[in-house]
C-alpha cells in the first residue's frame, strides 16, 4: 500500500478525517448500497423483517450498525482481526465505518497496529462521499423502524 493510502487510513481510523455530518446524503447513500452493497449484505431487522438488501450471506447484517460492537452479528463468521476487534470492544461510528469500507485491510491494520492484520471484504468503497452516504442510509433505517415502533 502507498504512503497516501495508509496515511489517509490512519487518519481516518483515528477519526481526524471524516466527511462533515451535513455531507451526507441519504437518498443517495440508497442508490449506492443498491449499486455496491447488496450483492453481499441484507439489512435484516431481529424479527426478520428485510430493510434493504436480498437475502445475501457473503457480509454479515447491517442492521443497527451505528453503536454496535465491530464483528459481532451473530452466526457470522469473521476473520481474525475483526474478531480482535470484537474482543476490544470497539465499536462502529460514521468515522470507522466510511474508513473501513475504503480500505477494510489498510483500516484494520492502522486499527490494529497490526501490519499483518487483514480483512475479509475485498470490495472497497472507492468515494469517501458514498462510504459517508451510505452510513447516513443506514442511520435512517434503523430510525425508520424504531419510529414505526414507537422506541
Amino acid at each position: 500500500m502507498n504512503w497516501l493510502a495508509r496515511s489517509m487510513a490512519v487518519m481516518a481510523g483515528l477519526g481526524l478525517w471524516t466527511i462533515p455530518a451535513q455531507a451526507q446524503d441519504a437518498a443517495e447513500g440508497e442508490r449506492q448500497f443498491g449499486r455496491q452493497c447488496v450483492s453481499c449484505h441484507v439489512v435484516r431487522t431481529p424479527e426478520g423483517e428485510v430493510l434493504a438488501g436480498r437475502n445475501a450471506r457473503t457480509g454479515p447484517n447491517l442492521h443497527g450498525i451505528e453503536g454496535r460492537v465491530i464483528g459481532s452479528v451473530e452466526d457470522f463468521r469473521y476473520g481474525d482481526a475483526m474478531d480482535r476487534m470484537r474482543e476490544r470492544g470497539v465499536t462502529w461510528t460514521e468515522e470507522r465505518f466510511t474508513a473501513y469500507v475504503q480500505d477494510p485491510t489498510a483500516w484494520l491494520r492502522a486499527a490494529l497496529d497490526d501490519r499483518r492484520a487483514r480483512g475479509k471484504m475485498a470490495f472497497r468503497v472507492r468515494d469517501p462521499q458514498a462510504a459517508a452516504d451510505i452510513y447516513a442510509y443506514l442511520e435512517t433505517l434503523a430510525s425508520r423502524q424504531q419510529a414505526e415502533r414507537g422506541d
